[in-house]
């Protein structure tokens, strides 16, 4: 995680820029390039105050690195990087690295401000008074600093970003938590600052779709301007204003939300396919011309020959322009697929699975849900048999053929090539056709080109990886595919093609994942893992499970622990029963509340589609009242229901 105060660097001479007012940053001509392989070549945008845009493009095309220059990890080729003066900016990367030995309230307050490091002293002090208090220490000092600092408002932010992110332990150390929790540790790192400008790689990666949904929220409401990667495209819809597309090295920008970018980039690529093929006519009538003028004399038309090779230019774009095909055949299935009878699992001592059963059919597609750390994975692997339950049979059929893509990702040897790895598998692969392809063509179906095939693995960028992880799953034809959190790292481009391929597949399948379009896409049904064991089968995707249950995991969680601090608070009223007004109040709150809600989701909705700076400026000052009347209402709700 990185922090820094951004400056103005001097543009190069004869350079025109347009700097509109509250304008927050400028990329000026950026080229980068990595090895033989050019990322982006002179590419030039800009962001203005509460602009959110996100990058896309296909795995290996630079987002992260483009986001790498801007934030000031890595330096370009050329190009130049500027942002307004003294704009806070905080960077979330795709991999956030920290001190094993580090406290969380080490690892979030990394930044030397004073209020930061009151806060952190005085929520640690607080936290060893209720663990301790015969030995509390002293907090009048600490107390008399936040009311010197006006801190207790910010405190009080704080408090609530991380209850949100589900952070409350900060005394323990980051080498005990799971990649999850690492994960919400570098967003509370980026967000105590309050950034005026956020730049984010691949945030709902490793992330509880709760605590996805909030901060999907949390970021359409604030008023900061956001660059992000990310997959998710409900994510993309919701909160961005602006996409940012590179291909082929260059950068198209489209105003609008994800939706908007799909029906604009389809009118761009029609509308190039056009010029291209009215190009490729004209091209045919120059090369004519060239081939009849004699070799020996240079009499040519130099503007003729310039010209010839600008259409030459024209007509070969966009051939390159691949998308990833799968066709890849899987066995057949009989009639006994998978049956669990009352299979049971505990971990030092906690129940993760507790008598369950199940008998698969044909075509089977299950969604698995529930938060961090209640068994999701555990299922997983015992479905396998890559570890035994407790208690419980689990039968197989004869014809059942396992493919697992597990959500670490693979350690492929660094030193090997491409084309080695796949053939460690099989040379030879059978499709759906029933005809047989090379591992170099089934590579090259995959988007790793010959040239590619012969790289080493090190060479590849994250996401190439994921697919060529995917790639030797799907080629062992499977007919149960186990899928753990498949969308990491994997660009949208190759989302669509997997999704249409998994629509087909004739075989059973099971998916984990925080991608809530995926899920929605193509699972049937839901196995919801409600934590001590226990797993209810739900009729329907994840949206319909969203709307039957209303409020999140994480939301009822954080009321919990809310409940909990109130009571304490208000011990006094301990066992007094709800006067008339009370339950009249009670009641009222029951009606106003969804009101509330409904006006917060339909302001989001507003501020999606608004890309006037004070109009989105207005809309998210509007979302904040509404939040801020929305806590209060179900906090007063809460008291009485624990009255109650």
């Amino acid at each position: 995680m990185y922090f820094f105060l951004a400056r103005f660097a001097k543009s190069p001479k004869n350079t025109c820029i347009n700097f509109v007012t509250m304008n927050y940053l400028s990329v000026e001509a950026l080229t980068k390039s990595y090895d033989d392989k050019q990322l982006f070549n002179s590419i030039t945008f800009g962001l203005d105050q509460g602009q959110k845009a996100a990058l896309v493009g296909v795995n290996g095309c630079g987002k992260s690195t483009l986001l790498k220059v801007i934030a000031g990890v890595e330096v370009p080729d050329s190009g130049v990087v500027s942002f307004r003066k003294g704009l806070k900016v905080a960077i979330l990367r795709q991999h956030p690295e920290f001190n094993e030995e580090e406290k969380i309230s080490e690892a979030i307050f990394t930044e030397d401000k004073e209020v930061l490091n009151l806060i952190r002293d005085y929520e640690l002090a607080v936290l060893k008074t209720e663990k301790n208090p015969t030995n509390a220490p002293d907090l009048n000092p600490l107390i008399e600093k936040m009311d010197a600092l006006n801190a207790w408002e910010y405190e009080h932010q704080i408090k609530t970003l991380l209850g949100k992110l589900g952070l409350y332990n900060l005394e323990q150390k980051m080498r005990d938590l799971s990649g999850g929790q690492r994960k919400r540790v570098a967003l509370a790192q980026a967000l105590v600052t309050n950034p005026d400008f956020l730049i984010l790689d691949e945030p709902t990666n490793h992330l509880d779709l709760e605590v996805i949904e909030w901060l999907e929220n949390y970021l359409a409401a604030q008023n900061l301007t956001l660059l992000m990667v990310t997959h998710d495209r409900y994510f993309l819809d919701r909160v961005t204003n602006e996409i940012l597309e590179i291909e082929n090295g260059d950068l198209y920008r489209y105003r609008g939300n994800y939706s908007h970018f799909l029906e604009k980039k389809a009118e761009r690529q029609e509308m190039e396919a056009a010029t291209v093929s009215k190009a490729k006519n004209l091209l045919k009538t120059e090369l004519e011309w060239m081939r009849r003028q004699p070799k020996a004399r240079g009499t040519k038309a130099k503007y003729r020959i310039d010209a010839f090779h600008d259409l030459k230019e024209t007509a070969n774009k966009g051939t390159s322009t691949s998308q990833m095909e799968v066709n890849l055949k899987g066995e057949r299935q009989g009639k006994k697929i998978l049956e669990l009878e009352h299979v049971s699992k505990s971990y030092g001592g906690t129940p993760l699975i507790k008598d369950f059963s199940y008998v698969f059919k044909r075509k089977e597609r299950v969604g698995i849900i529930g938060p961090n750390g209640v068994g999701k994975s555990t299922f997983l692997n015992i479905l396998s048999q890559k570890i035994e339950s407790d208690e419980g049979k689990i039968n197989t059929g004869l014809t059942t053929k396992f493919g697992f893509y597990t959500q670490d990702e693979t350690i492929f040897d660094p030193n090997k090539k491409v084309l080695d790895i796949v053939k460690e598998v099989a040379e030879y692969i059978k499709l759906d056709s029933g005809s047989e392809i090379t591992a170099s063509q089934l590579l090259n179906q995959f988007l790793f080109p010959p040239k590619m095939q012969h790289n080493f693995v090190g060479k590849l960028s994250g996401g190439e990886k994921r697919r060529l992880q995917l790639l030797r799953v799907l080629m062992a034809n499977p007919n149960f595919l186990i899928l753990d959190e498949p969308t990491n790292d994997l660009d949208i481009m190759t989302l669509n093609v997997l999704e249409d391929y998994l629509q087909n597949f004739s075989g059973c399948l099971m998916i984990v994942s925080h991608d809530r379009y995926f899920m929605d896409r193509l699972v049937d049904h839901l196995f919801v893992f409600k934590g001590n064991g226990v797993i209810k089968d739900f009729p329907g995707n994840y949206s319909d499970y969203r709307n039957e249950v209303g409020l999140s995991y994480t939301e009822n969680s954080d009321k919990k622990s809310e409940a909990k601090v109130s009571h304490k608070k208000e011990a006094k009223s301990d066992g007094k029963k709800l006067g008339y007004n009370e339950q009249r109040e009670l009641k009222e709150l029951d009606k106003t509340i969804p009101k509330l809600e409904a006006q917060k989701n339909e302001l989001h909705e507003s501020l999606n589609h608004e890309t006037e700076y004070e109009k989105l400026q207005s809309i998210s000052e509007e979302i904040k009242k509404v939040e801020e009347e929305l806590e209060e209402k179900e906090m007063r709700w809460l008291e009485l229901s624990e009255l109650l």
